[in-house]
């Protein structure tokens, strides 16, 4: 049985998915990247078998099993050196790529083989993490594939196959997750993170990576380091594993689906937005965008204090996404918060992730000084000074230097729209739109994005926004699907197929 972890979900986008596409999120995430925070169902490890490059082999690999094979001892690293010995990276196609470690064996969720990739080039760091309660730390399966490194450096990152990888017969297809997420539970394992993980009350234990290769695509997943990491690092290791993923199966391009976060990510590949470090290399078919910011969001500074409960751990907070409020008041004195804000500072600079995604909505849909948890309506406080700042407004409960602030600290949404989508790619916009008066349909456990039509999270004027996209081949709104199905639902799965197509 499950565990029950309602503000899981806060994780997809903002995090935006459960910590647990999509993305996801959530609110506190965005709902969510999601890696679903502690993860109390997962905690099988994979065996890893030796390997000596990324040559890839004529025999698919065995079938993963529920197996728990013991773990493999931790040891002591240089986090920016290799952990393992390794010699062909195959040619020019992957420069200077180091393929760390293989696993084949009591692999989790119905993946056949994970492989731990690193990029040695220095201008992947060591980013920062909330770590005060290891709620960032990598678990489950994942710190096995991780070498056993709970915070894995940010140029590690892991490539999923799906079953028949090296046989199907249609599209081959890379999956990209959204913020504090990873491959199992955004792609594979709904449920991985608890109930409500999902965005409902009970949650399936297959996904759209199940579906996509049941119908014979050959189906990849990457999987971060930091799950709610910089996006130019997610974007850059996106076009890495591409390139695996072409040197293995011999394709000249690859279907990607980005999830939330994920939406960013992949879209900044595909826009060349990546720091001066790499063009966009004309490898994408198709670009598959679901429940994403395209306009940006402002999700987390529109319920002032209703995000608190899941984030700060003065309030019992457990969730890995960034609060809007740098200070709280607590027994009446106000106290120093600001390593679990947004905000760069001196206390770290944990979201960047966060930051790149944020745009001001509030000329198009006005702050309401309510919120939804799925459960109930109730007047939340400090709204306005949330989402202003400390000037005009003044917070009661908590304080926080506003939207704008954040803003100015690192958004790239501008710049993303800017650069654009390169018409050779078919773009797709997939979004959800919920009916904002029937609680059933809502994200359960959080404050959903209620101020205008949204699927939970992300207003669908950002999501189906055609701003910047060369080519939009389709798009659907979904409708009572909320941010959290949107990567899993079977309406939205028969979507995605449909324009994978043959």
């Amino acid at each position: 049985m499950r565990t029950s972890r309602p503000w899981a979900v806060l994780t997809l986008l903002l995090a935006c998915t459960p910590q647990g596409g999509g993305d996801t999120d959530a609110t506190t995430a965005a709902v969510t990247d999601s890696t679903p925070g502690t993860d109390s169902t997962d905690s099988s490890d994979a065996t890893s078998t030796a390997t000596t490059g990324p040559t890839s082999t004529g025999d698919e690999p065995p079938t993963g099993t529920t197996t728990e094979p013991s773990a493999t001892t931790s040891t002591t690293e240089d986090p920016t050196a290799p952990t393992s010995t390794t010699t062909e990276t195959g040619g020019d196609l992957l420069h200077g790529l180091v393929l760390e470690d293989t696993f084949e064996d009591g692999i989790l969720n119905g993946w056949v083989r994970v492989e731990r990739w690193f990029d040695p080039d220095p201008f992947f760091i060591q980013e920062d993490r909330f770590d005060l309660d290891q709620r960032a730390h990598q678990t489950g399966q994942r710190l096995e594939f991780f070498g056993n490194d709970p915070v894995p450096h940010s140029g590690r990152f892991l490539l999923y196959y799906a079953p028949g990888w090296n046989n199907g017969a249609k599209s081959t297809v890379l999956l990209a997750h959204g913020a504090n997420d990873q491959a199992d539970r955004a792609w594979a394992n709904p449920g991985e993170s608890g109930d409500f993980g999902c965005g409902q009350s009970t949650c399936p234990d297959i996904g759209l990576m199940q579906e996509l290769a049941a119908a014979g695509h050959r189906v990849f997943a990457v999987s971060h380091a930091h799950s709610q990491g910089d996006n130019v690092f997610w974007a850059l290791q996106i076009a890495w594993a591409i390139d695996i993923i072409r040197e293995r199966t011999g394709v000249d391009k690859v279907d990607v689906i980005g999830w939330s976060k994920g939406v960013m990510s992949s879209r900044m590949y595909a826009s060349g937005l990546t720091g001066g470090h790499l063009e966009y290399r004309n490898d994408i078919g198709k670009l598959i965008l679901i429940g994403g910011p395209n306009l940006g969001f402002d999700y987390i500074f529109r319920y002032g204090t209703a995000h608190n409960a899941g984030v700060y751990a003065d309030f019992g907070g457990k969730i890995h996404a960034p609060g809007p409020h740098d200070e709280l008041l607590i027994f009446g004195l106000w106290e120093d918060r600001s390593e679990y804000a947004i905000y760069k500072s001196a206390a770290g600079d944990n979201y960047r992730g966060q930051l790149q995604m944020l745009a001001a909505w509030d000329d198009v849909y006005p702050l309401t000084g309510t919120a939804n948890n799925g459960l109930m309506q109730w007047i939340v406080g400090d709204s306005e000074s949330t989402y202003y700042g400390e000037g005009q407004y003044k917070g009661v409960y908590a304080r926080g230097k506003g939207i704008d602030y954040a803003i100015q600290q690192g958004s790239v949404i501008a710049d993303m729209i800017d650069a654009g989508i390169p018409a050779s790619i078919s773009t797709h916009l997939l979004c959800g739109d919920l009916n904002l008066g029937d609680n059933s349909v809502l994200i359960p456990g959080i404050p959903n994005e209620i101020a205008g039509p949204s699927d939970g999270v992300v207003f669908v004027d950002s999501c189906a926004a055609t701003d910047g996209i060369g080519t939009l081949t389709d798009s659907a709104v979904l409708k009572d699907i909320n941010h959290l199905k949107l990567g899993w639902h079977p309406t939205a799965a028969a979507q995605i197929s449909t324009w994978l197509g043959q």
